[in-house]
């Protein structure tokens, strides 16, 4: 039995594009003129029970629809198992939303509920996860789904229209729209009949979807309601509006059996830059912020759109006139009249800014574009918005340290004596041991540790909000949940990850994980033979320990730790260099410099360290590179007499010795600084002796070498060393550089202070 006839009269349908300013400006004076009892929308209808909240959310905002029971992290049901649904001021279902909200009119989402399209979601990826490459025939036995070819509808239109771009057609007909004009969507839903027609029935998952909708239709049809507005993809009105032509049967039998999981949904906050197109967003608009200000600024549009971009400009040092933006708006109006369109869009608005307030110049024209196309903003979601509390302890010490998420990127310089600012530093540290990178540290790529500064690059993201939902098993608060996590970290690190883990909890300052940490580096460190793991480790070990002096952590045990590690370095570094290739040997130089420094950290070991290098410098079968750089240290450090070094460089640069290994000796040796042979000239005079030396052949096959080696050295000092050569051919010195006059007046305070400073001192 079909069941009575649904009286569709009742139902209005308004097909709407997902976020347009047009389309929601027609929404909001269609729900004006309708006056529905009820307002259904597509989207999750988990979110139904959190539409109350909507008076108190600031758009772009999205709702998030997550599994209920946490999975845990890097997991499929972790990857696949939630799902955003935005919104933005411009969007037809935020002005629906707006409308039902404020004038207490019951709403409801009638898609296709999340707990199957996760589900399904998930199923297809743990299938694909687990299918043995080895046996393609087994995947293509499992029963799916016959993709489905269905034409752009928008491009159908368009090119009916005689448009040949279905963005530029939709955005005359629709969304470029004032108030007061006549409702477009009859008509939009009579052109998706007809191209509907053409295309053939839905099948697959959008079948269920429409199934589901005209379920949920019936059910508000069933429970009296008169006036029913459904606003929807206009792809789907039809479906809708003719409901009578789909039988109950039907649509039961499509829903029948559906996977499910248990879900929870909650509103986060949005980003401009993640309803663009050019995010990977299915349903994006190719410039949201262009779309805002349609909606936003409806009289004058163009105008305003100039100004602002002529303001921009300003701040930016460029000089833009009134006039500039007076013939700015000729300009796109003329455009829009030459190519037959009602008003002129973005990109007539983007040529004219290009042409005259630009006056042509690409690189003005582009910081522009790019602030003003996407509009970048961050939504807000009220306090008592649905969190896990994890989320709510954090939303919390960001009001209390007063450290506000914002979408774009900002620096943030921090003094740790101060106890604000080093909080704030703790914060961010924690959330990056959680997998939240709302922080990032700068200054040379990492944060500048030894000091009583940080410098970090703050940047919010909405998957951050999924980052810390994944978090939540580990903790209520970001205390607690850094705290286990790093705890788990280590259960499975090996050494050099240990030690960084060990360095990331001092800074997060979670003295509760640090012995436990502790304890599992001594362990991995005394089981540990491998000598470059042993080498990794040491730095950020040596780091912790001095660093604890700026974050009041006892550092004692950290370098009991780290001179153990230390001693088995120096025990084990001969035998670890035999055999190494170039590429090889040039790693490991950055591990001995690495641990050069590390023992300067640590104070006590320093001796052994060295007398391992000087054990390495003397040995014939070490790599050049290594040799070279052991040589150099051993000489800043004042272990290798003037002499000795002369003599060591004379036996490298030998005839008998090699061409290359004396090439990439020298290049270990001058690594970091070439001034060495500007202070020393018969260091200079053996290299000029030794490359003079040269037959063509030899000297053409070391030439590479020579130009990495001197080309890693700045200007300036290139230009000292090529000074040096002169001199010692005989060569008339480089001229006296140009110094301008000593202002003695001016330097007498700075002179004053660094006599003071010296005499302080004791200098």
């Amino acid at each position: 039995m079909a069941g009575p006839r649904p009286d569709t009269a009742k139902v209005s349908v308004l097909g709407v594009r997902h976020h347009g300013p047009g389309s929601a400006r027609a929404v909001r004076a269609a729900l004006a003129e309708l006056e529905p009892d009820i307002v259904l929308i597509e989207g999750p209808p988990e979110a139904d029970a959190i539409t109350s909240l909507v008076g108190g959310l600031q758009p772009p905002v999205a709702l998030l629809v997550h599994l209920s029971d946490t999975p845990k992290a890097g997991t499929v049901r972790s990857r696949e198992g939630w799902g955003f649904w935005p919104f933005a001021s411009f969007s037809p279902e935020w002005a629906a939303l707006v409308h039902a909200h404020g004038r207490g009119v019951p709403v409801r989402f009638c898609d296709l509920p999340a707990a199957h399209t996760l589900a399904e979601r998930i199923a297809r990826a743990e299938a694909a996860e687990s299918a043995p490459e080895e046996e393609p025939e087994a995947v293509d036995q499992a029963p799916k789904e016959t993709p489905r070819v269905r034409a752009d509808p928008l491009g159908v239109l368009a090119e009916a229209a005689g448009y040949d771009d279905a963005e530029r057609w939709w955005d005359d007909v629709v969304e470029q729209r004032g108030d007061g004009e006549p409702s477009p969507f009859p008509a939009i839903a009579d052109a998706m009949a007809a191209v509907r027609a053409d295309s053939g029935p839905e099948a697959g998952r959008d079948a269920r979807r429409e199934a589901y909708m005209r379920q949920t239709l019936r059910s508000v049809l069933k429970e009296g309601y008169q006036r029913v507005a459904v606003v929807c993809g206009a792809w789907h009105a039809p479906a809708l509006r003719d409901l009578a032509d789909y039988r109950i049967k039907d649509d039961t039998a499509l829903l029948r059996g559906l996977p499910k999981v248990r879900t929870t949904a909650t509103w986060v906050p949005w980003t401009h830059g993640r309803l663009a197109a050019a995010s990977g967003y299915g349903a994006g608009v190719r410039a949201p912020g262009w779309y805002h200000h349609l909606f936003t600024a409806p009289d004058l549009p163009v105008h305003r759109w100039l100004t602002e971009a002529a303001r921009i400009l300003r701040q930016e040092g460029q000089p833009v006139s009134s006039s500039h933006v007076i013939e700015g708006v000729r300009l796109a109006e003329s455009l829009a009249v030459l190519r037959g369109r009602p008003l002129a869009g973005i990109d007539e608005v983007s040529e004219a800014v290009t042409a005259v307030l630009c006056e042509g110049e690409q690189t003005r024209a582009a910081l522009v574009h790019g602030r003003m196309a996407v509009g970048e903003r961050l939504g807000s979601v009220p306090p008592d918005t649905p969190m896990v509390p994890l989320q709510r302890d954090l939303v919390a010490a960001q009001r209390r340290l007063r450290l506000k998420p914002e979408a774009f990127e900002r620096d943030l310089d921090l003094d740790l004596r101060k106890d604000g600012q080093r909080e704030r530093s703790v914060l961010l540290h924690r959330l990056r041991l959680l997998g939240v990178e709302w922080g990032v540290p700068r200054a040379s790529g990492g944060v500048a540790r030894g000091t009583f500064r940080e410098s970090w690059r703050l940047c919010w993201d909405p998957d951050m909000d999924v980052a810390l939902i994944e978090a939540a098993p580990w903790g209520t608060t970001v205390a607690s949940a850094a705290t286990a996590r790093a705890v788990e970290s280590a259960a499975d690190a090996e050494l050099p990850a240990l030690t960084a883990l060990t360095e990331q909890c001092l800074f997060a300052e979670l003295g509760e994980a640090l012995p436990e940490v502790l304890a599992r580096l001594t362990d991995r460190a005394a089981t540990d033979s491998d000598i470059t793991h042993l080498m990794s480790a040491l730095p950020p070990l040596a780091r912790a320990a001095r660093y604890g002096d700026v974050r009041g952590t006892d550092g004692a045990r950290l370098r009991t730790v780290a001179r153990r590690l230390l001693a088995r370095v120096c025990v084990g570094l001969a035998p670890a260099v035999r055999g190494l290739d170039d590429d090889a040997a040039a790693v490991f130089t950055r591990a001995i410099d690495s641990t050069h420094h590390a023992a300067g950290l640590l104070g006590e070991g320093t001796q052994d360290w060295t007398e391992a290098l000087e054990a390495l410098a003397r040995r014939e079968n070490v790599p050049g590179r290594i040799a070279g750089r052991a040589n150099r240290i051993l000489a800043d450090a004042g272990r290798t007499g003037p002499e000795e070094l002369r003599a060591r460089l004379g036996l490298a640069m030998s005839p008998g010795t090699e061409p290359t290994r004396a090439a990439v000796w020298l290049e270990g040796f001058l690594q970091g600084s070439g001034l060495v042979l500007v202070h020393d000239e018969r260091l200079l005079e053996l290299v000029d002796t030794w490359l003079l030396g040269l037959s063509e052949d030899r000297f053409t096959a070391v030439l590479p070498l020579l130009r990495r080696t001197f080309g890693a050295f700045g200007g300036p000092e290139r230009q000292e060393i090529g000074e040096a050569v002169a001199r010692a051919d005989g060569g008339a010195a480089a001229p006296p550089r140009t110094r301008r006059p000593i202002d003695t007046g001016r330097a007498a305070p700075a002179v004053a202070a660094v006599t003071a400073l010296l005499e302080r001192s004791g200098g």
